[in-house]
């Protein structure tokens, strides 16, 4: 009776801890809770509502920039080459609205004058930042975000903010660079501050209309 008494306890033991470590993790919020689009004024408007300009994060409380096909400053197709501070390479980038500027620090600038969604507080994110808007949960050769908040978004790299890095490889002679967070693989890659790379602007949380919507 004992020997039958402690198998039985080892085999609730070997099935409680084989429950434990096959237990699936609980999903994420969908993507429309996640999420909240703004109008060009900062202004929430509905998930299946449209146009919108930005899009406030509520997991982080981070408010990102919504890139376009119009051909101003918010334009998708446009790419940058990385400078800020005096730091990087200027006008290495291929754009139509500054034909003299196409690099991070202008199109910081004009993004700030312009006021999008009532925000003049815009910069490039950092790499961690960034790395947030990565979602592996789509199709294969999609990029890698919520595409139904983020459109127009390119399989190519983005840049962030974390510079000063080392260069490795065939780019080791130019020095350093900063990282940017490639779309087609979701992960963080350093380049040479002259390459032409896209960009996503985000802004923290400042308002009160847009802290109210955080979760």
């Amino acid at each position: 009776m004992i020997i039958r008494a402690l198998s039985l306890i080892f085999v609730f033991i070997v099935f409680a801890i084989y429950a434990a470590i096959s237990k699936p993790e609980l999903p994420e919020k969908p993507m429309s809770q996640r999420y909240q689009k703004l109008n060009s004024s900062g202004q929430p408007i509905a998930p299946w509502a449209g146009p919108w300009s930005c899009v406030l994060d509520q997991k982080t409380g981070l408010v990102w920039e919504v890139k376009n096909d119009a051909e101003n400053i918010h334009d998708a197709y446009w790419t940058y080459s990385w400078q800020l501070n005096n730091m990087g390479v200027a006008d290495r980038g291929d754009c139509y609205f500054e034909p003299n500027r196409c690099d991070t620090d202008d199109l910081i600038r004009r993004a700030n004058q312009q006021q999008t969604c009532g925000i003049h507080q815009w910069r490039l994110p950092t790499k961690e930042e960034l790395l947030t808007l990565v979602s592996h949960d789509l199709r294969p050769g999609e990029a890698t975000i919520a595409k139904d908040f983020f459109p127009h978004t390119k399989r190519g790299d983005y840049w962030t903010s974390t510079a000063n890095q080392p260069l490795e490889g065939a780019f080791k002679h130019l020095g350093h660079g900063a990282y940017a967070v490639n779309f087609i693989t979701g992960e963080a890659i350093i380049i040479p501050y002259r390459n032409a790379a896209f960009v996503r602007l985000v802004a923290e949380t400042k308002t009160e209309k847009t802290l109210s919507l955080i979760k």
